[in-house]
């Protein structure tokens, strides 16, 4: 959760909908309560490595295990790339080099985590905690320093873009509070899961959204228009809040915890990713070739292979293109949008009638409906994957139909 959300997202919002963005962080903290609440109390009950896949599974069978399963496990590729260039413009602005030394960046972070992950989930796991609380240090110290620097005119005027730019803000927002679903997958993992898993939760849950909220404030009342216009702080706002609320030679600091923050995110999807995608093939929604790796305390190498493969062919398409990382962002926004809606859905029908769990499910379901509405034609993308997973689902169950029937003489 903690990760490339702060890098880059403040400018984003900004971008989209000037200081009203701040309303739209406001809206995904409140709206993060519910769902992560939700797939906690499910991860919780049924940990498995298939995570939210195997809740839809569970509620609705295997079509809409394999939808959800495909969006999640594909999203991580396409998002990868974003997210690794958010940490490369932040190199690039300490280091020189434009966007050669973003790309550089980029494709060695990717490395660096599918290393990483190779290793298996103790050794991201240890990764994980000491990033965290190196860059909760580091954003804590950002926000206070660059406060007392704030100024109240930059709120003015509030809704630059009309009071209705809130919504796709949100749907740019999405990429920063996507995550709650992530842990499901590597639920199995956890020493006592019913216990672990909801603690971890709750304790991200606060600290997430206290920072987060702590960012976006600095960067909208002390960098002013140029956070939107891409002008100061623009490119790299939690390197220029250092600069103004610490001074030195501090964008180098930043551009290092840039990447730390990235290789946090990254490492985090790149272990649940893997992860389900073993899930994936031991229960046919993938190639049987995937399930190695799908049991509790396995390294699901050759599903993690898969993942690093399609992500650093994401990064060449970017390179070849030039495509810029907002359309990335929101096309990984639609993926997890979807997983959120059917993984909420599966929520409401397996948990206890009457629980407040599922009474935060019913919540979770019809905020994420609100938010396939704010994605709009990102979603688009999303439909595809699914429509692909239900045609592989069905040729699956096609191929074992004719394999059952008996030979017939002709």
């Amino acid at each position: 959760m903690l990760g490339t959300g702060v890098i880059a997202l403040p400018a984003l919002a900004a971008q989209t909908a000037g200081p009203a963005a701040l309303v739209a962080w406001g809206i995904l903290v409140v709206l993060s309560i519910p769902l992560a609440a939700t797939f906690a109390a499910l991860g919780a009950r049924y940990p498995d490595a298939g995570g939210v896949a195997t809740y839809a599974r569970r509620a609705f069978g295997p079509r809409a295990s394999a939808i959800v399963g495909w969006s999640f496990f594909l999203a991580v590729p396409v998002g990868a790339p974003a997210a690794a260039l958010f940490a490369g413009e932040y190199v690039a602005s300490a280091a020189g080099g434009g966007t050669a030394t973003a790309l550089g960046t980029a494709a060695v972070l990717m490395v660096i985590v599918t290393a990483g992950n190779l290793g298996g989930i103790r050794v991201s796991g240890k990764l994980q905690l000491g990033l965290a609380a190196l860059l909760i240090t580091l954003l804590v110290t950002a926000t206070v320093t660059a406060l007392p620097h704030a100024d109240l005119g930059n709120l003015r005027p509030f809704a630059p873009n009309g009071w209705w730019s809130i919504g796709p803000a949100v749907a740019v927002l999405v990429w920063g509070f996507a995550g709650w679903e992530a842990v499901t997958s590597l639920a199995a993992d956890f020493r006592t899961p019913g216990r672990d898993l909801p603690r971890a939760t709750g304790i991200a849950l606060v600290v997430v959204g206290l920072l987060y909220l702590g960012i976006a404030a600095a960067s909208t009342l002390v960098l002013g228009p140029g956070l939107a216009a891409g002008g100061r702080g623009g490119a790299a706002p939690l390197a220029e809040l250092l600069a103004i609320g610490v001074g030195g030679h501090v964008r180098t600091i930043a551009a290092a915890a840039a990447v730390l923050l990235t290789l946090g995110t990254m490492n985090a999807y790149y272990a649940g990713a893997a992860k389900l995608g073993a899930a994936l093939g031991r229960d046919g929604a993938l190639p049987a070739w995937f399930a190695r790796g799908a049991a509790a305390g396995a390294v699901p190498r050759r599903s993690l292979l898969v993942v690093a493969a399609l992500g650093a062919s994401s990064l060449v398409l970017v390179a070849a293109t030039g495509m810029g990382t907002r359309v990335l962002v929101l096309l990984t926004s639609g993926c997890f949008v979807l997983v959120y809606l059917l993984g909420s859905a599966a929520a409401v029908k397996l948990l206890p009638a009457g629980s407040g769990a599922r009474a935060g499910a019913i919540v979770a379901l019809v905020s994420s409906i609100g938010l396939v509405v704010v994605t709009g034609w990102y979603m688009i993308g999303t439909l595809v994957i699914a429509a692909g997973a239900a045609a592989y689902v069905r040729t699956k169950s096609s191929d074992r139909v004719v394999d059952s029937e008996p030979a017939r003489l002709t």
